[in-house]
């Protein structure tokens, strides 16, 4: 290619307006040079760009749910024990006031004479004449119980009976204690005796109104060697007492009894 300009021109004209057309062709061919340069680099680059790899990663595992921990509940008001519920319990016997006799009164002399006359109502009956007609025990009174031993004014359902106290008495209930006042002591055992062994036995039995010892009654309590509680066992239908006593009266008692085993040394 040969350049416009190479061409030399005879003519003074056309040389200014062939240099002013060269000028305006040569930049028309630059801008395309460099139009074509840089859009064949875009695309170059937009090839490369386009190029991408995804790679998934891997997603962690959520975390494990926080476990609630409970809240500790307040103590709860302890309730008062309720107390035992006490279940057949015998009573004691109420004494009922025995009933007056049936029988008739007695004029008592008065103790002291009043001195001024009391208010007498005419329209009240100061006795009942009943009560004087001699019939019955003296002392007694016309409406009173057969065989009742109260005094006047009682209101006892049953004639003078008082309910008997039942079983044996215990030691702080009779006036009188059971006292041992006969009998062999129970024997030493001769195989403790020859060993050495010395003991103590323990025990509780009833002596009866008769003051012997009544069978079946015995409880050991206390007891060293068995041997021991059988010697006291053999001596006791044997042994002789004094009877516990209320109001002179001969009655059955509980007794606790020790007794001793000790070699003469």
């Amino acid at each position: 290619m040969r350049l416009l300009e190479s061409k030399k021109s005879t003519k003074k004209g056309r040389s200014a307006a062939g240099t002013f057309l060269s000028v305006i062709l040569h930049s028309l061919i630059i801008f395309l040079a460099v139009f074509a340069t840089a859009r064949a680099g875009t695309r170059k680059a937009e090839r490369r760009d386009t190029k991408v790899n995804f790679v998934a990663m891997k997603k962690e595992p959520p975390p494990p749910p926080k476990k609630e921990v409970p809240k500790p509940e307040p103590p709860k008001p302890k309730k008062a024990p309720t107390p035992p519920k006490v279940v057949n319990v015998p009573q004691a016997p109420k004494l009922v006031a025995p009933a007056p006799p049936q029988g008739f009164k007695v004029v008592a002399p008065p103790v002291s004479v009043p001195t001024n006359l009391p208010a007498i109502d005419l329209s009240k009956a100061i006795t009942n004449e009943n009560d004087f007609s001699g019939k019955g025990v003296a002392g007694g009174s016309a409406n009173g119980v057969k065989g009742g031993t109260g005094k006047e004014g009682d209101t006892g359902k049953e004639a003078g009976a008082v309910k008997e106290h039942e079983g044996p008495y215990m030691e702080f209930q009779v006036e009188k204690v059971v006292v041992k006042i006969g009998g062999e002591a129970p024997e030493y055992p001769s195989s403790l005796r020859e060993s050495g062994v010395e003991g103590k036995v323990l025990a509780q039995f009833v002596v009866g109104e008769n003051g012997r010892y009544e069978g079946g009654s015995l409880k050991i309590l206390e007891s060293s060697n068995p041997a021991f509680t059988a010697a006291v066992k053999d001596a006791l239908p044997r042994m002789r007492f004094s009877a516990a006593q209320i109001g002179g009266k001969k009655v059955a008692q509980l007794v606790q009894m020790p007794f001793q085993f000790h070699l003469n040394k």
